[in-house]
């Protein structure tokens, strides 16, 4: 990406104020746009932008989810940074298959927990004992555990919301062991190998996690399951909707906007519709 386009995107980008992890998508989808054509966006047009969305789709396949994500960078591109919205109106849309996520049970949770190392151990157990997104778990901060109030300040959230959520005694009581064992020096509480101002990275966990997932059996191949760390936050969700915590309260947990996002868990919740009696059930058939 040529420096002054690169400088013109990080303006608008502070003017908008999208989320790091979009922000980086954002970019890497442009990079590779340019790559694929061997030329600067500013010198590229429709026709350049719908035959690379061509190429995601016939060459390297992309899932309908995956390339709308491109496509959005490209329409973020065109229309915000560079003035050109001509380029990419009426950019097509992929309708992408709505599948359930993965959930564990709680044994699952249990043992696969029990298996990690202490330090992934611990961002994990954020992450499913507090509902928490991946890059949220991550990036806490050691001010944001409030013991004295019980709570998790999560700060900078998706769309740039705040938000508190609860900080149980046996999450606190991990957190203070890892606090004894890695005596992080801050203000992070999960730095990455590099020190302050980094903290751990998905890849890192990802692979301590199948490590732990090939220990206590719960990998792709036996379970038909893709369990990534969000699997842990789907599960949180699940399990609070089968102990019967309302949509809105978990809908104000999760950080959802809308309350739809929140609804699917209820589809996920297999002990919920086993309680659901059929009206089969009342006829003398």
């Amino acid at each position: 990406m040529r420096q002054a386009l690169t400088k013109r995107l990080a303006e608008e980008f502070a003017l908008r104020g999208p989320p790091r992890n979009t922000q980086l998508t954002y970019r890497g989808c442009i990079e590779r746009f340019e790559l694929h054509h061997g030329a600067p966006a500013t010198r590229l047009g429709r026709t350049h932008v719908r035959q690379f969305l061509v190429h995601l789709l016939e060459q390297r396949k992309l899932s309908p989810t995956t390339h709308n994500v491109y496509a959005a960078a490209l329409y973020f591109l065109y229309t915000y940074v560079l003035g050109r919205p001509n380029v990419v109106v009426q950019l097509p849309r992929r309708k992408a298959k709505r599948t359930l996520p993965a959930v564990l049970t709680p044994a699952e949770v249990e043992a696969l927990l029990g298996a990690l190392p202490p330090r992934h151990r611990a961002v994990l157990m954020v992450a499913y004992g507090a509902g928490l997104r991946f890059s949220e778990a991550c990036t806490l901060h050691i001010a944001d555990v409030d013991s004295k109030a019980g709570v998790l300040h999560v700060r900078g959230a998706k769309r740039n919301r705040d938000r508190d959520v609860m900080l149980s005694p046996r999450l606190l009581d991990e957190l203070r062991s890892y606090w004894r064992r890695r005596r992080p020096p801050g203000p992070e509480l999960f730095p990455g190998r590099a020190g302050a101002g980094t903290t751990l990275t998905r890849a890192a966990v990802q692979k301590a996690m199948q490590k732990a997932l090939a220990k206590v059996g719960l990998t792709r191949v036996r379970t038909g399951r893709r369990i990534t760390p969000h699997t842990l936050r789907h599960s949180f969700a699940t399990h609070l909707l089968e102990q019967g915590t309302d949509l809105r309260t978990l809908q104000v947990l999760l950080g959802h906007a809308s309350l739809s996002s929140t609804t699917r868990y209820v589809h996920l919740s297999t002990a919920r519709l086993a309680s659901v009696k059929s009206p089969l059930d009342r006829l003398h058939v």
